[in-house]
């Protein structure tokens, strides 16, 4: 999708919102999940320690037998980074009875690293222990009076902690790519599906272009709806144009074409006056003009209509047929080879007028034979329709470059024995141009003049 799509702009904008709160909601929630196995892990740590000072607290016992596994054999097992530690305070010599999994190394005191008392009276940080290890540490200060003070400290290995965090950001992670791709796809159809009536709209209107249709029919939703009664009541008005045009037309020239008959009969009747020929040499040069002028507005006006499509074989054959008769007198043979599938985008009255002044003009200059053929070519670029050419040859004596270039200007005529106006090529020339195609005079392989025709196809 191109980068002015409103579909792709829907899609990535909903994509990069759907990785953003997916993003932050799965760091939230790993802090969330890493914060609870913290407290798991503390209060497990508590639990060690309230032992501890429980023991501590019974100074009768003898002192071998206690402080040792508290129920957890890794405190028996060297450097297994479970220790706990008592340390007296209150003499000269600090007394320090430690765990065996403690060996002769001491754990830090979280008092001298700067941690503050919580409210419940013990300090909680992550220390570097014995090899390097890294703990997860709590320490309590206990005053048993008489009996002394003491520091007592239980430190178990973070990894538990962390290789549980890792472990759940793993199945997090995993859990909101499948999230994220399913939701991807949901945007998508939601997309496709929200944008189907323009799309259908699109379609319509292509039709109406095309000739396949006239107007934009069916349901359409509320947002839309608006939009397809507006087009269809700018077609309605543009025919409605269209007609217009072409009523003034018809009555601009017969309110001309009549003034200009009673100059003509006029000037006729004082044929020997050189004043009267002059009259009438400017008066046919006007009707000309006249002419040509008026079937420019009146194709003008045709060419703007919507969704005019002609079949082309048939237009063809029918001028063939017609071509053939006329000319049955000199033995002209007319043939006609038309792509079946050939249609033109526009009206059978204006193919017919341009292919019929090419085949009237062959068939008047060839010796015996004219020939009609119809092309389909595809489409040159993305979003263009595919053009028709329209081959006219004749096996007459052709033309030169320079007479080529003579006869295409309006109203220029290279032999006056032939009967028309000259204006033939030049109307051809500008009807395929209101239609985007063009008339290009070559050399035709029978020996005469070649007239090639590009107009829209469908």
């Amino acid at each position: 999708m191109p980068a002015s799509s409103l579909a792709n702009r829907l899609f990535l904008s909903a994509t990069a919102w759907l990785v953003v709160i997916l993003a932050i909601t799965g760091v939230v929630l790993s802090s969330v999940y890493k914060n609870a196995t913290e407290r798991a892990f503390d209060r497990r740590l508590n639990l060690y320690l309230r032992t501890l000072i429980a023991e501590v607290a019974t100074p009768d016992e003898p002192p071998d037998r206690q402080f040792q596994s508290l129920g957890e054999p890794l405190f028996e097992l060297p450097l297994s980074g479970w220790y706990w530690q008592i340390t007296r305070t209150d003499t000269e010599k600090p007394e320090v009875r430690s765990s065996r999994s403690l060996w002769d190394k001491k754990l830090p005191k979280l008092e001298d690293l700067g941690t503050e008392l919580t409210a419940a009276g013990i300090r909680l940080a992550y220390v570097d222990g014995p090899e390097g290890q890294n703990l997860r540490m709590v320490e309590r200060p206990v005053d048993l009076g008489g009996d002394g003070k003491y520091l007592v400290s239980v430190a178990g290995d973070d990894t538990e902690i962390f290789d549980e965090t890792r472990s759940f950001d793993y199945y997090l992670g995993g859990t909101f790519t499948a999230l994220g791709i399913v939701l991807l796809l949901t945007t998508v159809f939601q997309v496709r599906f929200g944008l189907a009536p323009l799309k259908r709209i699109s379609e319509a209107i292509a039709d109406i272009r095309s000739g396949r249709a006239e107007r934009l029919e069916g349901e359409f939703p509320v947002e839309i709806a608006p939009l397809a009664r507006e087009t269809n009541a700018l077609i309605d008005a543009n025919r409605e144009i269209v007609e217009r045009a072409r009523t003034h037309v018809g009555n601009l020239a017969h309110a001309i074409k009549t003034p200009l008959s009673v100059i003509v009969n006029e000037a006729g009747t004082h044929a020997a006056d050189p004043f009267a020929a002059k009259v009438m040499e400017q008066a046919d040069v006007m009707r000309n003009q006249l002419a040509h002028h008026l079937e420019r507005a009146r194709i003008a006006a045709r060419v703007s209509i919507v969704g005019t499509v002609t079949e082309v074989a048939p237009a063809i054959e029918g001028l063939r047929r017609t071509m053939e008769k006329i000319y049955r007198g000199r033995g002209i043979a007319v043939e006609a080879k038309a792509d079946p599938s050939a249609k033109f985008r526009g009206e059978q009255q204006d193919l017919e007028e341009m292919v019929g002044n090419l085949v009237d003009n062959a068939c008047k200059w060839a010796a015996s034979r004219v020939f009609i053929e119809v092309l389909v070519e595809a489409p040159q670029q993305a979003g263009a329709g595919p053009r028709l050419r329209l081959i006219v040859d004749d096996d007459g004596r052709g033309l030169s470059e320079a007479e080529r270039a003579q006869v295409s200007r309006r109203g220029q005529r290279l032999d006056e024995s032939k009967p028309g106006s000259g204006l033939g090529l030049s109307i051809v020339t500008d009807l395929a141009a209101l239609y985007g195609g063009s008339l290009t005079l070559g050399r035709a392989p029978i020996g005469g003049l070649r007239a090639e025709l590009v107009l829209p196809g469908i």
